[in-house]
């Protein structure tokens, strides 16, 4: 092969990155830009109290629950063929939103927007995981897509506020269609065709019935819980039912055929413990966002776009270190040895969060931990991509990459429904009022997330890390 062959090939392969980071980027926007806009929404619109909250939890519901299913169709139809049919699909259901007159138009195309995410988020690592096959590229690849996921929702505060406030809430989504637009076109032409295997060689309905069944109970469930609580006997019922359909599930793939999710890929020590760690770092990590988000503008007095312009030195930190230093620390201490120095960073800035006083200076109270949190995630997340796609074989690319992306949406939900709740119950149990007592809610939902992350540390510690056995054993086989 030519040089000139060589250096077509891998502005290919870059723009193609670029075009999957751009859509990773819309969808991530998307799942925070609406949370400053929800007033103005219910304003404009007339949804209830109860109502309202449907805006976020269409998406959500929809986006988790489908992840699965849509990256074990995306190995059998081709990936390819489900990113494009995925990022049309969101482009669409961007423009129903912006457009909706009424409550039912937009939770039902909200609803839409996370089918479309779902689809696109699914096979967008698979897709960069064959794309980049030499390990230096590829951690140089996914520290650009973990960015772009952990900058992305910070972004979305920011330009939510800006949006809302210049423009008008619909714009928050009619921003959604000309990016969706202009990534299609090229996308077409730069993304490798795949065909698939073939949905007879893994299309097993009933599982994917049960999963999908399964997982939207159960990430219903679980955002239902700052409604209800989580003792509440509707709750409890459909967390049972939940359970027991992915119960279902678990044995229908011990025994089908053609599996959708092949109890194999378990087997997998790397894949089986990144996925555990990255439930509870990114449940403590999405929870924070929140919290930090609230504790700004309820307890300092921040309006909406200042305090999304508080975490913009989050994702700066976490850009800087993801894309410029990431690889070279994974290639000379490995991707094991990354996880735990960035759980380590992440578990220390929450646990200083827990510190800081109700009139809180930002520049040398907040900004600091807010620093260290940042430099962790452009560690953890960059080694948590790597070891979930750790193991696989081409064929289950898509199936790694929507497993990956499902624990990563069930972590925020859990994250955001568990934190949520303990802060407002430490709130209305403190004898002050005010400030004060949103600030110790804050400080339990802060405390709560570093254990969380100390808890990934141990997973990470146990279960991803080899013994002297196994790594002798690695060795001389």
């Amino acid at each position: 092969m030519s040089a000139r062959t060589l250096e077509t090939s891998d502005s290919r392969r870059q723009l193609a990155l670029w075009l999957l980071c751009a859509a990773s980027l819309m969808i991530i926007l998307d799942g925070t830009i609406v949370t400053v806009a929800l007033p103005s929404i219910q304003r404009q619109l007339g949804f209830s109290a109860a109502g309202l909250s449907w805006v976020v939890n269409a998406y959500l519901i929809a986006f988790g629950s489908l992840l699965l299913l849509a990256g074990r169709l995306g190995d059998l139809i081709g990936r390819k063929r489900m990113f494009l049919s995925g990022l049309a699909a969101f482009t669409v259901a961007s423009l129903l939103c912006g457009l909706s007159a009424g409550p039912a138009m937009l939770i039902t195309a909200r609803l839409a927007q996370g089918i479309g995410a779902a689809m696109v988020s699914a096979v967008s690592l698979g897709m960069i995981v064959t794309l980049f096959p030499e390990p230096r590229e590829q951690a140089r690849a996914i520290g650009a897509f973990s960015f772009v996921g952990a900058a992305g929702a910070s972004i979305g505060l920011v330009l939510g506020g800006l949006l809302t406030e210049a423009v008008g809430w619909h714009w928050i989504f009619f921003v959604n269609v000309p990016i969706g637009a202009l990534a299609l076109l090229p996308a077409v032409r730069v993304l490798d065709a795949e065909h698939g295997t073939g949905l007879r060689s893994g299309a097993d309905w009933l599982g994917a019935l049960l999963v999908t069944a399964g997982l939207m109970l159960g990430v219903y469930a679980i955002v239902g819980t700052s409604h209800y609580g989580w003792g509440s006997a509707r709750t409890l019922g459909e967390a049972g039912v939940a359970v027991a359909l992915l119960a279902a599930f678990v044995t229908r793939q011990a025994t089908a055929r053609t599996p959708l999710l092949p109890l194999r890929v378990f087997s997998v020590r790397e894949l089986a413990g990144a996925n555990l760690a990255q439930l509870l770092v990114i449940a403590a990590a999405f929870g924070f966002q929140i919290m930090i988000t609230l504790y700004l503008q309820r307890v300092l007095g921040y309006g909406a776009a200042a305090s999304g312009l508080g975490l913009l030195p989050t994702a700066a930190v976490i850009g800087t270190v993801a894309l410029g230093l990431s690889a070279r620390i994974a290639a000379r201490f490995g991707p094991r040895a990354m996880l735990l120095a960035g759980l380590g960073l992440i578990t220390a800035g929450l646990a200083l969060l827990t510190l800081i006083p109700v009139q809180a200076s930002y520049p040398t109270q907040i900004l600091p931990p807010l620093l260290i949190f940042g430099a962790g995630g452009g560690l953890c997340l960059p080694a948590l991509a790597s070891l979930g796609m750790s193991g696989t074989t081409p064929a289950d690319a898509g199936l790694a990459s929507g497993l990956f992306n499902t624990t990563q949406q069930i972590g925020a939900a859990l994250g955001v429904a568990v934190l949520s709740t303990l802060a407002a119950a430490q709130t209305r149990g403190t004898h002050e009022a005010g400030a004060p007592a949103l600030a110790a809610g804050y400080h339990l939902a802060f405390a709560t997330a570093a254990g969380l992350g100390g808890a990934a540390i141990v997973v990470a510690a146990v279960v991803l890390w080899p013994s002297r056995r196994r790594a002798a054993l690695a060795e001389c086989c």
